[in-house]
């Protein structure tokens, strides 16, 4: 795969097009929304989905934390799709967890819908701040400092031969990046929502996840239906 380096607060950053952040001179790797359990979630209600989503969204981290080897892991919050969600956890599954957080330093930021620490060997953080920049699990308009997070994940609708594919993207200007969700049952929010656009006023770019690259546009010409 061939990360996309991307520069913030004089900081190089590479995107990577799993979907995740790596900071080199931090040896650090940030993720978004994992929303483990979401299947469990939906059958406690009712909902029957298929119940392989934590194995595969494990598959996905354990991938990226073979390629990137980092030092230190922030989870940028909704890592369980709900504050239950670690004590449905089956056993191997947990066990992944655990010896992940030997291998790494993990830090669990906490989003809305995990709120509360879940019992593993995790540090816990309302935010995270290092240098000049902050980790937060949702942007906050108008912030003073540079920011990384998660929240909504950002996906990018653009036209194709026969039609429009749509993707998870990251969206990035000068004061903030919004990673994509790295969950296999997270769904995504299209970058033309309101929400999203209140963030970039100014405009910004929308990185496109692909199989092995990123695909990059003027955040402006994908809210107007035409890509550069």
């Amino acid at each position: 795969m061939t990360p996309a380096p991307f520069h913030l607060a004089g900081e190089r950053l590479m995107l990577d097009p799993s979907g995740a952040l790596f900071w080199p001179a931090q040896q650090l790797l940030a993720v978004a929304d994992l929303h483990l359990e979401k299947g469990s979630a939906a059958a406690v209600r009712g909902a029957l989905l298929p119940p392989w989503d934590t194995r595969a969204t494990l598959d996905r981290l354990t991938g990226l934390l073979r390629r990137w080897r980092p030092e230190t892991v922030v989870a940028l919050g909704d890592s369980f799709h709900d504050d239950g969600g670690s004590a449905r956890l089956l056993a191997h599954d947990l066990a992944r967890l655990v010896a992940l957080a030997a291998a790494h330093r993990f830090v669990w930021v906490h989003g809305n819908h995990d709120p509360s620490p879940p019992p593993l060997p995790w540090v816990a953080a309302a935010e995270l701040r290092i240098g000049p920049l902050v980790f937060r699990h949702e942007a906050r308009r108008g912030a003073a400092e540079a920011e990384i997070s998660g929240h909504y994940h950002p996906k990018a609708r653009v036209p194709a031969r026969g039609g429009t594919i749509s993707r998870p993207c990251f969206v990035a200007d000068a004061r903030r990046i919004i990673l994509p969700a790295l969950g296999a049952f997270a769904g995504g929010l299209d970058v033309q929502d309101g929400a999203i656009a209140a963030l970039f006023p100014r405009g910004g770019r929308v990185f496109l996840l692909g199989r092995e690259r990123l695909f990059s546009f003027p955040y402006g010409t994908l809210r107007a239906g035409v890509p550069a």
